[in-house]
């Protein structure tokens, strides 16, 4: 009778373990190589800007020399970021980037306050510019449809909504790569990195060619090459100002393998080398193709002109060449779009993993080990911003809180190596403590004086990250 009594015990607790559920998944799988983390680097920077900033940036800033000398100085400057964020993300190689490194640092409401702005405004509000950027791209292929003219208009009241087929292009746009993406992490890495390829050769190709054509002239005092060496126009200290700061608009985006560490293989050892090379490459692309431009484009024709990669190739090869770079411009749309709901969604993830966001935005789908969730929370806000418009405006606003954050994150280096001087550090900035002071210098300066020419635009993104502070309360409660 004890027997079977003991028996009927067994049973039952073995039964109870059975029913329970499996443990949720709440760490993501290393699947990617240097490669792909490499890739990422170039991808999620290499858009459209390159193409249509420097036409801008001449009117400010419309002498050869220092209008290069700002495209390098840039490289520079970002090269800074990229070595500071090594360091931190060599010693916490996990998912969401700058949120860990400034939760790590500086504390829970620090790490929430930036991934509020970054969800909302920076990550969502710039995959709806990205998806708009590939519409447009679409138009000179006869895409009449994908162009900014109202399809429907809406009137509810004294609420007035159109929307364009330039919109509902980019809203198909964000939810067929968001679900490419969906399907899995090696696909999503693999249509990222093939449009990687893809850009990149088409973009050496034209500086090889328009470099081989352009100097055929030689290097009379009226050939094109002489024009480098002329100055066309006086230096102001504003104009460079401003000059710059849409050069690191361009390159905006070089920090996405540190906010992707977790799915890195070995990334103590691959994220410096992703990071430092990844910089490297999209600096020397970008001088170089910028030098053809000056090449090919006296500076009166330069200046103002906002396709002046087009404008370039067309003056250089003709028709087809300019079609072929329209092309060029289509693909690096869509492999910016791409590699921006890639990484993007990881701080989300992040968030929510920590109990400071909607806790099943922290899902991993066990089958395609992608973050699922906050994938698609993802898309469905940056669907709405791409409908509703004015995106690009948030965007903007955002900038202004990302240089204080950044400003942040460099200061971050010196805060931990003497608060957690016993954690391991496989990757130690060079330069220190000059180079993560310096990048949290410039970021601070650029933060004060963005705040001093925009004061509605600073006061919006205040605004905006002051809604974070009763939200972080908030979560905090539902937390504990």
């Amino acid at each position: 009778m004890e027997d079977r009594r003991d028996s009927n015990y067994k049973l039952e607790i073995t039964t109870i373990e059975m029913a329970k559920p499996e443990a949720e998944q709440v760490d993501l799988t290393p699947r990617l190589n240097f490669k792909d983390a490499y890739f990422l680097v170039i991808g999620s920077v290499f858009g459209t800007g390159i193409f249509f900033t420097s036409g801008l940036m001449a009117a400010d800033c419309p002498s050869p020399l220092p209008f290069l000398g700002t495209w390098l100085l840039g490289g520079v400057f970002t090269l800074l970021g990229a070595l500071t964020f090594a360091e931190l993300g060599t010693m916490y190689p996990k998912a969401g980037g700058p949120y860990v490194y400034l939760r790590e640092s500086f504390g829970r409401l620090a790490a929430f306050l930036y991934g509020w702005g970054f969800f909302w405004i920076v990550g969502c509000g710039g995959i709806a510019a990205l998806g708009s950027g590939l519409a447009e791209s679409l138009v000179p292929f006869g895409a009449r449809w994908a162009a900014a003219n109202p399809w429907l208009r809406f009137a509810w009241g004294p609420l007035r909504l159109s929307v364009s087929g330039g919109q509902l292009t980019a809203v198909a746009s964000i939810i067929v790569v968001s679900a490419v993406n969906r399907i899995g992490v090696r696909t999503g890495v693999r249509a990222q990195n093939t449009l990687v390829v893809a850009r990149v050769a088409g973009l050496a190709l034209f500086i090889l060619f328009g470099l081989a054509a352009v100097l055929k002239s030689g290097f009379s005092p009226s050939s094109p090459a002489a024009r480098l060496l002329q100055p066309s126009g006086p230096l102001t200290l504003p104009g460079f100002g401003a000059a710059f700061l849409a050069v690191l608009w361009t390159y905006d985006g070089w920090y996405a393998a540190s906010c992707t560490a977790e799915e890195i293989r070995d990334p103590r050892r691959v994220l410096p080398a992703a990071l430092g090379l990844g910089v490297l490459t999209l600096t020397a692309l970008y001088v170089l193709a910028n030098i053809v431009y000056v090449l090919a484009l006296p500076p009166a024709e330069m200046k103002g002109t906002i396709g002046v990669g087009a404008a370039a190739a067309s003056r250089l090869f003709g028709p087809v060449g300019s079609s072929l770079f329209a092309g060029l411009i289509t693909v690096s749309a869509l492999g910016c779009l791409s590699a921006n709901i890639l990484f993007c969604a990881r701080v989300p993830f992040a968030m929510a993993r920590d109990g400071f966001f909607w806790k099943r935005l922290k899902r991993i789908d066990s089958r395609t080990q992608a973050p699922t969730a906050a994938l698609k929370a993802q898309m469905m806000v940056a669907v709405v911003l791409a409908l509703t418009g004015g995106f690009q405006a948030l965007y903007e606003f955002v900038v202004f809180a990302l240089t204080f954050f950044f400003a942040a994150t460099a200061i971050a280096v010196p805060v931990l190596r003497r608060s957690r001087p016993q954690i391991p550090r496989p990757y130690r900035v060079w330069g220190y403590p000059v180079v993560p002071l310096l990048f949290a210098g410039l970021n601070g300066t650029i933060f004060i004086l963005s705040a001093v020419a925009r004061p509605v635009q600073a006061l919006a993104a205040a605004g905006v990250l002051a809604l974070g502070v009763p939200s972080y309360f908030l979560w905090l409660k539902k937390s504990s």
